[in-house]
């Protein structure tokens, strides 16, 4: 069975930077697509940002356009988050989410796209 465990949540200052990092397990790497969402309180899970089977193409929120970067390694099976100038409104339970791409150059935008989730992080930023 897939497991994706994200980490390096917690807490951070605005204008500030964090870094999340998803391990998945029992996923073909190469063969999935990637992406993070985040859920603050009150309000629907959204798309921040998702990544390719190689990392040749990735997508991004407006939101946070310009501040955050996705990364893989499928040699570690790892896909990472690196959230720059962070914003008090960036605060929320950060999710990774996988699931077969069958064209190299897909991403997913949209949750019903992924299959695997994992349990979530939480991130809080202060102003």
């Amino acid at each position: 069975q897939v497991q994706l465990v994200e980490f390096g949540g917690g807490l951070g200052q605005a204008g500030g930077s964090l870094r999340l990092s998803c391990a998945a397990s029992r996923l073909s790497s190469s063969l999935s697509a990637m992406g993070w969402f985040r859920q603050a309180p009150g309000k629907e899970r959204e798309f921040v940002a998702a990544i390719s089977r190689y990392g040749g193409t990735t997508d991004y929120a407006d939101s946070v356009k310009g501040r955050f970067t996705i990364s893989r390694d499928n040699a570690k099976n790892m896909v990472y988050l690196q959230m720059n100038s962070l914003k008090p409104e960036d605060t929320a339970v950060y999710y990774c989410a996988a699931d077969f791409a069958p064209m190299s150059t897909m991403t997913y935008r949209e949750a019903s796209g992924y299959h695997y989730w994992g349990q979530g992080t939480q991130v809080t930023v202060s102003s």
